[in-house]
């Protein structure tokens, strides 16, 4: 294990969760030398370069300090419930094609190993997008659910727009309990980046989608 920061489990937790971010610096090995520094108390299981190149920083059966603060399907400390990969991309450029590769080969191995569903693979901004955004607009989400190792609804736009029924169907497929307007980011963000404006029937067809195949 390459980083320091980590710690057991908590609570009997198994990894159910893949928690992709993005490491918004300006190369690999900037990224490698943050998440291995003590003083900076963050980290990751996986850093995986532009290259192509995967970096194992702390054993999966550990948790690493990479989710924060936040709630997925109504529960905390994330950490414990998850495996996190940081993706090296500045936040703004297309994700490289090598590093992309070297990312399906390594889900692949971990969804097997941990028998979590392809729905488990979120984005960092999903679980805390009071404060993230990453993996970012720039993600191919598409491509992932097309091996089956993550998902992409298919969505029909909804017979009007119902803020109530939005929320109710985002939070039933795992969102947390923030404002709208937080909600339609997240969702957005990860199902329909190159949207703009109000919430519409098209973000209710993806929120009821969701919710009718991955929801509680």
């Amino acid at each position: 294990m390459r980083s320091p920061n980590h710690g057991p489990r908590r609570g009997g937790h198994r990894p159910e969760l893949v928690v992709l971010h993005y490491t918004a610096m300006t190369s690999c090995d900037a990224a490698e030398r943050a998440l291995c520094d003590p003083a900076r108390e963050v980290s990751a299981h996986y850093l995986i370069s532009r290259t192509g190149d995967v970096i194992q920083l702390v054993a999966e059966d550990r948790r690493a300090w990479h989710a924060g603060a936040g709630t997925w399907r109504g529960a905390e400390d994330v950490n414990s419930r998850s495996i996190g990969i940081e993706l090296d991309n500045d936040g703004f450029s297309p994700f490289a094609a090598p590093l992309m590769d070297a990312l399906e080969d390594t889900l692949a191995g971990l969804l097997a190993r941990w028998s979590i569903a392809p729905q488990g693979v979120i984005a960092h901004s999903d679980m805390a997008p009071a404060r993230k955004s990453d993996p970012g607009p720039r993600f191919d989400w598409r491509r992932l659910a097309r091996q089956g190792l993550a998902i992409w609804p298919e969505w029909t736009p909804a017979n009007g727009t119902d803020p109530h029924a939005f929320r109710r169907d985002a939070r039933a497929f795992g969102y947390p309990d923030l404002s709208d307007e937080l909600l339609l980011r997240a969702l957005r963000l990860h199902f329909r980046p190159a949207a703009a404006g109000p919430l519409d029937a098209i973000d209710c067809g993806i929120a009821a989608e969701l919710a009718a195949r991955y929801g509680d």
